[in-house]
C-alpha cells in the first residue's frame, strides 16, 4: 500500500515477523520483514533475548479513535499492555482480510482473502512458522468466525465456542494447563453490536467494557500461570468502524482513518518478572 509506504506508522503486517523475530523463528514464506521496532528496542532494554510465550488477545472492530475520545476505558489495558504501538489495518478493513494478513505477514493481494470470505488460508502463516520450531498453538475463537475457519487445517489445537464468554473461560483454562506456547482469543461482541446500532452507541461502549474486563481477566491468569516464562502479551485488534450515513448504523470496510487506524497494546516481561501490580495513571501508558 502507497500509505504504508509513505508513513512511520506500520501495517499490521508487521506483526507476524515481530512475533517470529523475539520467539527466534523463521517467518512465514510470504511475510514482509518490516518489525514494529520499538517492541524490539523495548526487548533490548529488558535483555530479552528470546520470548518463550505469547498470549494475544484480538477484540474485533476497535479502532484507534475510540481510544482517543474513550482513554481512560483501557488504562487497565495498559497495566498488562503499556507499549502502545499505532498500525494501519489493510484494505479492505475486513475481519478475514485483516487477520489473514496479521498473521501471514503478507498484504491480501498475496495471501489472497480480498474480501469478507473465510476460505482455509493455503499460503504459509505465523503457525506453520511457529509448528515448524515445535511450538504448539491454541485458538479460541467464537464458532465459525473468521479466525475459527481461515486458520484450519493444521497442527493447532482449536476451540470453536459459543460466544465470548465461553472464549475466555477456554483461555484461561489453556493458561492454567500450560500446555501450549502461542494462545489466541478472539471476541465479536462489540463487532457484532456496532452493526446493530452505532460504533459509539451505549451498548458499543459497554461492549468495549467487557473486552477491556475479559483481557483483563486473561492477562491476569496468564501472569500468574506463564511467570516462570519469558512472555508477550498482545491486545491486537484487527479493524476499526464508523457510521453509514445512508443506514445510520456502523459498518466497516472503507479507506477511512475510523476503519484503517488501530492501536497495538504489548507488554514483554523476563520470567518471574510480571507486571500485574504496576500503578497505571488513566489515559497514559505505563511502561513495565
Amino acid at each position: 500500500m502507497i500509505r504504508e509506504k509513505q508513513s512511520p506508522v506500520k501495517c499490521i503486517t508487521s506483526v507476524t515477523p515481530t512475533i517470529c523475530q523475539l520467539m527466534q523463528v523463521l517467518p512465514p514464506s510470504h511475510s514482509n520483514a518490516d518489525v514494529i521496532q520499538p517492541l524490539i528496542q523495548k526487548a533490548k532494554v529488558k535483555m530479552l533475548s528470546k520470548i518463550d510465550k505469547c498470549l494475544l488477545y484480538a477484540p474485533d472492530a476497535i479502532g484507534t479513535h475510540l481510544y482517543e475520545k474513550y482513554s481512560s476505558l483501557f488504562a487497565e489495558v495498559l497495566r498488562y499492555a503499556p507499549i502502545k504501538v499505532p498500525l494501519y489495518s489493510v484494505f479492505p478493513p475486513k475481519t478475514p482480510v485483516c487477520y489473514a494478513s496479521m498473521f501471514t505477514g503478507a498484504m491480501p493481494e498475496v495471501h489472497g482473502i480480498r474480501e469478507y470470505e473465510k476460505p482455509v488460508l493455503k499460503c504459509d502463516t505465523l503457525f506453520d512458522a511457529l509448528i515448524r520450531n515445535s511450538k504448539k498453538i491454541a485458538i479460541a475463537a467464537v464458532a465459525n468466525s473468521s479466525i475459527d475457519l481461515i486458520f484450519r487445517n493444521r497442527d493447532i489445537d482449536y476451540f470453536s465456542e459459543k460466544y465470548d464468554a465461553q472464549v475466555t473461560n477456554r483461555a484461561v483454562q489453556l493458561l492454567e494447563l500450560d500446555k501450549h506456547h502461542f494462545i489466541i482469543a478472539y471476541h465479536q461482541e462489540y463487532d457484532d453490536i456496532l452493526h446493530k446500532s452505532t460504533p459509539q452507541s451505549e451498548q458499543a461502549i459497554k461492549a468495549i467494557k467487557k473486552h477491556v474486563s475479559s483481557f483483563i481477566e486473561i492477562a491476569q491468569v496468564c501472569e500468574r500461570s506463564w511467570k516462570n516464562y519469558n512472555r508477550l502479551i498482545i491486545f491486537g485488534p484487527d479493524h476499526g468502524a464508523h457510521s453509514d450515513p445512508n443506514t445510520g448504523k456502523g459498518c466497516h470496510g472503507e479507506d477511512i482513518p475510523e476503519d484503517m487506524q488501530v492501536y497495538h497494546f504489548y507488554g514483554l516481561y523476563r520470567g518471574a518478572d510480571g507486571c500485574a501490580g504496576n500503578k497505571v495513571t488513566t489515559g497514559k501508558t505505563s511502561e513495565c
